[in-house]
């Protein structure tokens, strides 16, 4: 008698896994399909190397910063601040490099550091004084936007000094140089990278596997990692069609790696999205939650001056409006990739993800000719239509 009811479980069991890894790799299907509409709307235009190159190099900074606001959001927190952040330690940077004539590697140092002290200092009154941190970051949107106006007296300082611009602008060199202009070196890094995402990603299996957790057919595994690693090696393949892997891209890659093993294999990254799902049991359990709180904002300042010496090597220059906006498209990014809006849920990937969603379609729209104004309206409409989804899921 329990033939029939195995019967009927193993599709319903399939079933349920096949839309569980649908709703977990669902924005990479969505990111997957607003390529392909602009690579027809533009003609192929947004799939030339060049413009692949440019994608990477224009959303860097916010890739960056989506990492930090990731743990903030999930944490159950907000940080308006990081654009006026960014662009007050771009100016700074430019004070120490251009006027001062300072070692870009101690006034880097030195504008990391402050990035860490702004957080420290934002992180204090939400995680101790429980002040709310929409508050706080508002109030430090204000104030370091003023202080960057006033540090670069409303001029624009630079240009940099060359090795610093290669943050930005730099390539890695290439090991095998042929006459055809193709970096080979380049396209083995990104294939290497395509490889050891696989691996780790059957050695997870593996590991669930003999701990007999649940996982999906292994058909559906081998195909979506097939997936996987074709469209990173064409990635790799436009890259290395132009000019190579930028420098910045390698940092995203580091700092992607290592926020990814953060949150999922340590204490510490495990207590964030435990104090963000119910704070008050977080505490009972024994975690301290206003440390972790505090860390977050300490870790998100940091990787604001990070994303802002980014941008100012990119630009060459520090200029009064660097940063505006930023906020908008970094938090955008992290709901667009899953973050619920009432923490506890988001993915690395899916911060990174959403951050390229917001940059193929403001890249794709660029190239069709549409006005920022529309711009902005179809950008506010897919935030809302995640918002919507985070919304419809919790209610379930």
């Amino acid at each position: 008698m329990s033939t029939p009811s195995n019967t009927i479980a193993a599709p319903q069991r399939s079933a349920g896994l096949w839309k569980d890894n649908l709703r977990e790799y669902g924005m990479m299907m969505s990111l997957l399909a607003i390529v392909l509409f602009f690579y027809f709307a533009t003609d192929g235009v947004v799939l030339k190397p060049l413009n692949v190159t440019n994608i990477i190099l224009q959303n860097s900074y916010i890739v960056i910063m989506a990492l930090g606001m990731l743990m903030v959001i999930v944490t159950g927190h907000i940080d308006l601040s990081v654009g006026s952040v960014a662009g007050f330690i771009g100016a700074v940077a430019a004070m120490l490099m251009v006027q001062y004539d300072m070692n870009f590697v101690v006034a880097a140092i030195l504008c990391l550091a402050l990035g860490g002290l702004i957080g420290a200092m934002q992180g204090f009154w939400v995680a101790y004084f429980k002040i709310p941190s929409f508050i706080v970051t508002l109030a430090g949107m204000l104030v370091f936007r003023g202080l960057m106006i006033a540090v670069l007296s409303g001029r624009s300082i630079g240009p940099f000094d060359p090795t610093f611009q290669k943050l930005s602008s730099g390539y890695i060199p290439e090991l095998f140089p042929s006459e055809s202009g193709f970096y080979l070196t380049s396209l083995i890094l990104g294939l290497a990278l395509g490889g050891l995402l696989v691996w780790q990603n059957f050695k997870v299996r593996a590991r669930r596997v003999s701990h007999d957790v649940e996982t999906e057919p292994f058909g559906f595994f081998v195909g979506k990692n097939l997936l996987m690693f074709a469209i990173v090696g064409y990635i790799a393949y436009l890259i290395a069609a132009h000019r190579g892997m930028p420098n910045v891209l390698i940092i995203m890659a580091l700092l992607i790696a290592a926020y990814a093993f953060f949150t999922n294999r340590t204490i510490f990254g495990r207590q964030i999205y435990a104090v963000g799902g119910n704070e008050k049991a977080a505490a009972l359990s024994g975690i301290k939650t206003a440390r972790l709180t505090f860390f977050t904002f300490v870790n998100m300042g940091v990787l604001a001056a990070l994303a802002g010496l980014v941008f100012a090597a990119r630009l060459n220059t520090a200029t009064p409006k660097a940063g505006l906006g930023f906020e908008l498209d970094v938090i955008a990014a992290c709901f667009i990739g899953g973050a619920s809006a009432y923490g506890g849920v988001g993915k690395v990937t899916g911060a990174v993800i959403g951050a390229f969603i917001m940059g193929v379609m403001n890249n794709g729209m660029s190239i069709l000719g549409i006005g920022i104004d529309y711009q902005q309206v179809i950008k506010g409409l897919v935030l809302l239509g995640a918002v919507c989804v985070d919304v419809y899921n919790q209610r379930r």
